[in-house]
């Protein structure tokens, strides 16, 4: 199964990280989200194809002084909770 995804746009409203660190979160994402799905799929809904316009994600808790890695990560997991298994 091949699966693509392509987040359009990522809003990171009233995180604690500057525009510089923006391809930081990007690049976290991609690369954990990625790593969640090959892992443990898609839901049951999404595993026949589609395209979500978006996703309902739940919040995270953000530690002071987390990186951007660290933010990028916690991102993916709460974005694979409304997309995955």
């Amino acid at each position: 199964m091949n699966i693509k995804i392509h987040i359009e746009r990522l809003v990171l409203d009233g995180l604690p990280i500057t525009r510089a660190h923006g391809p930081a979160v990007q690049q976290a994402v991609e690369a954990e989200l990625t790593r969640l799905l090959a892992d443990g799929g898609l839901s049951q809904d999404l595993s026949g194809g589609g395209a979500m316009p978006s996703v309902t994600a739940r919040g995270i808790q953000l530690k002071h002084g987390g990186d951007s890695g660290a933010i990028g990560r916690q991102i993916a997991h709460s974005v694979y909770g409304g997309i995955g298994k």
